[in-house]
């Protein structure tokens, strides 16, 4: 399985940003999927999920900020980040909601700062 990741970049606060992950390698549309960051210093952290049949759960640091979607037909994972402050910073990747994750991809980065 392959994860490529993107969209990041520098914003400032109160800024938005729309990031993508292509999926390739799998059957796509029958995985939850969630977006993870990780911050310097940091552990991994899950930000928000959505099971294959699109319900979705966010983390409290980002929930009402962050929406997550996919397209099933495209192999897409979304994360439209609006209203982001500079404690979002962080390397954003995606992978499959479960104990059993996939290799991780690069990764995109997300700067946040005026």
């Amino acid at each position: 399985v392959q994860l490529q990741a993107s969209g990041g970049g520098l914003v400032q606060p109160g800024g938005s940003l729309r990031l993508s992950c292509k999926v390739s390698g799998t059957n796509f549309r029958i995985h939850d999927m969630g977006w993870y960051r990780q911050a310097p210093g940091n552990e991994r952290e899950l930000v928000a999920r959505i099971s294959h049949d699109g319900g979705t759960i966010y983390s409290d640091s980002v929930k009402g900020r962050f929406t997550i979607s996919r397209d099933n037909v495209w192999r897409t994972l979304y994360l439209q980040m609006n209203g982001l402050k500079p404690e979002d910073t962080a390397v954003y990747y995606c992978n499959r909601f479960t104990s059993a994750l996939w290799t991780w991809g690069q990764g995109t980065l997300v700067t946040v700062s005026s």
